[in-house]
């Protein structure tokens, strides 16, 4: 009677959405570290991580490149050169980012792609409930945006961890530091704070670019905006991690309701 299943998509919807559940569980694939020397790390998650090449590249070259780059994602582009790259990357070329690549027109690439996607990288649907968390403080904060998270397509959940992973690591070298024989390192100044504010509009978006409105937020709005990508930023290692305890009531309701997914589950454990 056991299944024999090679996707997800084999499985029910419902099945499927029990499943999606799971997918943030195992804290050591939040280290890329971990993964590295191995073909096929074992996991829990049917699901491959799924964040599009062009993020995945921008963000690579950008930790190699520009984290000393003072001003990363304020300074000006050449609009031309970052139009040629989008367009490469739009035709499914195997777009090679390297040094002769200036640093500015790649972070710009990066926060175009974000600010264009049809739905934005957390969905509009979702917009309105995650602002509302920047009303809450301490840990209810915090608890609020994980549920929020944990509704979040794995798509868009994969992209959003890949990318705040990155700006967490640009943050780190926001100020200026010294190497071992005493020359100073410049910071870039990109603070959680400046990356919250380039960054969020974004990510978090009431409207679709171009329609009636879109861009025009008001002030509330604006500083909420920022305060919750702050956090996401701040927190995202914790935020993405499923809780033993909330783990256990998924797969007690899994074995209520679809007993063969637990089956299916522990032969992929």
């Amino acid at each position: 009677g056991a299944m024999s299943v090679d996707s997800i998509t084999d499985l029910s919807d419902n099945a499927s959405k029990l499943l999606e559940a799971l997918q943030l569980s195992h804290p050591h694939e939040l280290d890329p570290r971990r993964s590295q020397g191995k073909k096929k790390p074992l996991s829990l998650n049917p699901i491959t991580r799924q964040v599009p090449r062009i993020v995945d590249r921008c963000c690579t070259h950008l930790e190699t490149h520009g984290l000393q780059t003072v001003g990363i994602f304020r300074v000006g582009s050449s609009k031309k050169r970052v139009q040629q790259l989008r367009e490469e990357f739009d035709r499914g070329l195997d777009v090679f980012l390297d040094e002769h690549q200036s640093v500015h027109d790649v972070a710009a690439l990066l926060k175009e792609f974000l600010r264009d996607m049809p739905d934005s990288l957390i969905p509009r649907e979702l917009y309105g409930a995650f602002l509302s968390t920047a009303t809450l403080e301490g840990p209810a904060q915090l608890d609020t945006l994980q549920l929020l998270l944990f509704l979040l397509p794995p798509c868009h959940s994969d992209t959003l961890l890949h990318l705040l992973r990155f700006l967490a690591q640009v943050a780190r070298h926001a100020e200026s530091s010294w190497d071992p024989e005493g020359r100073k390192i410049p910071g870039n100044k990109m603070t959680v704070s400046n990356l919250a504010t380039v960054f969020g509009p974004n990510i978090l978006q009431k409207e679709k670019p171009g329609e009636k409105d879109a861009g025009a937020l008001n002030f509330e709005d604006s500083a909420a905006i920022i305060l919750v990508l702050q956090r996401l930023i701040e927190h995202h290692h914790s935020l993405f991690m499923v809780s033993p305890e909330m783990q256990c009531d998924v797969l007690r309701r899994l074995f209520q309701t679809d007993p063969d997914v637990i089956e299916y589950l522990l032969r992929r454990k």
